[in-house]
Formats: C-alpha cells, sequence, structure tokens
C-alpha cells in the first residue's frame, strides 16, 4: 500500500465509506483495509447515503499508479500492457485456466496437454516436421 493509497483511505472513512466499497475502488484485499483503518482509529462517521456519490478511484495493481476510469467503460485494473503482463506472469496461481485440452500426439503417439488450442495434433513443432515432411515414420 503506498501513501496515495493511505490518504485516499483517510479521505474515504472520513466520509463515511464502508470497507468494502474502498478495497473496491483502490482495488485492495478488504482486510487490508480493515487492518489500516483498525490500526489508525478511522471510524465511521456519517450515512452511507453520502459515500455513494463518490468518483471512484483506482490503483494499478502492480505498480500502484493511480488509473483514471472512464465512466461506463469497463474498470481497469493496470495502467499499461507491461504492468498487466508482470502481474499475471507474477501471479501464475490466480490465472483461472479454464481451456486445458488432453490429447494424444499424431506422430509419437506421447500424452500431451494444450492450452487454448482445442484442435491440436502434435505434442511439438519437432513431430509436426517429422510427420509432415519426413514421411510420417513413427518414432
Amino acid at each position: 500500500m503506498n501513501q496515495l493509497q493511505k490518504e485516499r483511505i483517510i479521505e474515504l472513512r472520513s466520509i463515511g465509506v464502508g470497507y468494502r466499497k474502498i478495497a473496491n475502488i483502490l482495488g485492495l484485499s478488504i482486510n487490508t483495509i480493515k487492518s489500516y483503518c483498525r490500526r489508525n482509529k478511522l471510524i465511521n462517521n456519517l450515512t452511507e447515503s453520502k459515500a455513494t456519490t463518490i468518483v471512484s478511484q483506482a490503483f494499478c495493481k502492480q505498480c500502484g499508479n493511480e488509473l483514471f476510469q472512464t465512466p461506463g467503460k469497463k474498470p481497469l485494473k493496470f495502467c499499461c500492457n507491461e504492468c498487466r503482463t508482470k502481474w499475471w506472469n507474477t501471479h501464475q496461481d490466480k490465472v483461472n485456466k479454464k481451456a486445458i485440452y488432453s490429447f494424444d500426439c499424431s506422430y509419437c503417439n506421447e500424452p500431451f496437454t494444450a492450452y487454448g488450442n482445442s484442435s491440436r495434433k502434435y505434442c511439438s513443432h519437432e513431430c509436426y516436421i517429422n510427420d509432415r515432411f519426413k514421411g510420417g515414420e513413427t518414432v
């Protein structure tokens, strides 16, 4: 959590915004928000009706830079493609890989898995070249 996010939490709590809404706005865990508020004795003084007038503000999941959201469009999570790629590459456990397919190679008959391509025939480029250009002799 950077200093800008901490200042934003203080500002939002002072006008009565709840933990969940702050977590969504800043892109942080709700437990992080609760812990920070408890440690700094930030309490909710106002009603939720005032909290609903707040404009969404978010921060990049990778670098923490402020993101400017466009109303009516899908909310941004990252400031640039480099941050998006870096975050997903370092958080492989959070990627929901539903499109994993199992096959047997047409050339070497070895079982293999492929992600995102339901029509693969070969386990490797080498098997493809051997089958396609060398007459299909088996290994």
